[in-house]
């Protein structure tokens, strides 16, 4: 209990919504009922342990994607710190730590996630003007004027671009 007030006091300058769970299951819970930017996961808690829990996060697609940094007053061999990060996590942190610290990485991926949200919101609107410009395209005024079609060819090529920009992956993409 005490962890997650200083968590909290830690982190709530950040002004996001901070979702405190006592156990994994509570985590997964969580993370299956909403979007979340980093999680923060102790080795102990009740039930699966932070391990395992990082294991089930990152089983899922819908979270396998989400950061975890491991924050942990757990004394254990040098080795626990690779486990972490064979189980996923991104970080991992021993206490005593400093709470600059933690702030300055999650801060890092709230504003990654916040990125992230405002380019799949592009997505839609890109979509529609795609969808446009090949309407344009096709037009008989258009087709009929060298000229008129070699705009609307660079037009759908800096919207090409532009898609690309969004989504260097491809995935989506029509």
């Amino acid at each position: 209990m005490e962890n997650l007030v200083a968590l909290d006091a830690i982190l709530s300058s950040l002004n996001q919504i901070l979702v405190p769970v006592r156990s994994g299951e509570q985590a997964l819970q969580a993370l299956l009922a909403d979007e979340f930017a980093v999680v923060l996961l102790d080795i102990v808690m009740p039930g699966m342990d932070g391990f395992e829990t990082a294991e089930q996060i990152k089983r899922h697609a819908k979270t396998r994607d989400v950061p975890i940094i491991f924050l942990t007053a757990a004394t254990g061999p040098p080795e626990q710190a690779f486990r972490g990060y064979a189980a996923g996590a991104v970080d991992y942190l021993a206490k005593p730590f400093d709470p600059w610290v933690l702030k300055t990485k999650v801060s890092v991926f709230v504003d990654l996630y916040l990125k992230g949200t405002r380019l799949d919101d592009l997505s839609g609107p890109l979509a529609a003007v795609e969808e446009t410009v090949a309407a344009l395209r096709d037009l008989p005024a258009v087709t009929k004027d060298a000229e008129a079609e070699e705009t609307t060819a660079r037009l759908a090529r800096q919207v090409g671009r532009l898609r690309d920009a969004i989504n260097p992956s491809g995935e989506g993409s029509s």
